[in-house]
């Protein structure tokens, strides 16, 4: 019945009631609609009145200025989810390059190993730029604790390439190059040898002010 009326020019197109009450929900800094109590024979939708992010939705009013075309759903979608610090689904993946190229989010890491996170304007809005340094910095600093764990643990016969990478499989092997010399700079460890035969060493823990200028 939906699509014959809308064929007759008498309603707007079917399935583009739901699209625009989870744009307006986004839009509106709100929680997403929800369809919990839904049955085989009724439909239940909860549409909730409470703003939860002011900043949120003048960073968006802000950021669709700047753009030539507005956001889709799943665009809105995407931001939304990282904005609850989630993961980003499959089906909403592909919207990440153009968020990137609008500035609206940016990548952590590279290859199987990236995230992605809000911008630092938009946390900067938000009064966030704590969080979003947290956001930022956690995966480093988790990594070379890990790294650095690793070599401590196996201080006498000293640890390898190959071993690192099974500490972090989603890292390339230059991505552990970095860490190593960042934990190496602060005097955390040294190498002994190179290419494949090197060997990593812990050395006298450094303090916590060197690795935070390390990281800085």
């Amino acid at each position: 019945m939906a699509e014959a009326l809308a064929k007759c020019g008498l309603i707007e197109r079917s399935g583009q009631g739901m699209n625009l009450m989870y744009e307006s929900a986004i839009k509106q800094g709100k929680a997403l609609p929800s369809l919990l109590g839904t049955s085989a024979d009724a439909v239940r939708l909860t549409l909730h009145g409470s703003l939860t992010s002011p900043a949120f939705v003048r960073y968006l009013e802000q950021l669709g200025s700047e753009r030539t075309r507005s956001f889709s759903t799943y665009d809105l979608l995407a931001l939304d989810t990282l904005r609850r610090e989630q993961e980003l689904p499959p089906n909403l993946r592909a919207q990440i390059p153009a968020l990137v190229a609008a500035g609206a989010i940016e990548a952590m890491g590279r290859g199987r190993g990236v995230r992605y996170i809000l911008s630092r304007s938009l946390y900067a809005a938000r009064g966030g730029k704590g969080t979003y340094t947290r956001r930022k910095g956690l995966d480093q600093e988790t990594n070379k604790t890990l790294l650095l764990k690793h070599i401590r643990e196996n201080a006498a016969d000293g640890s390898q390439m190959e071993e690192f990478r099974q500490v972090l499989p989603a890292l390339q092997r230059s991505q552990i190059q970095v860490l190593l010399r960042e934990l190496r700079t602060v005097g955390a460890v040294h190498v002994v040898g190179a290419t494949k035969a090197a060997r990593w060493y812990p050395d006298a823990q450094p303090s916590v002010a060197a690795i935070e200028t390390e990281s800085r």
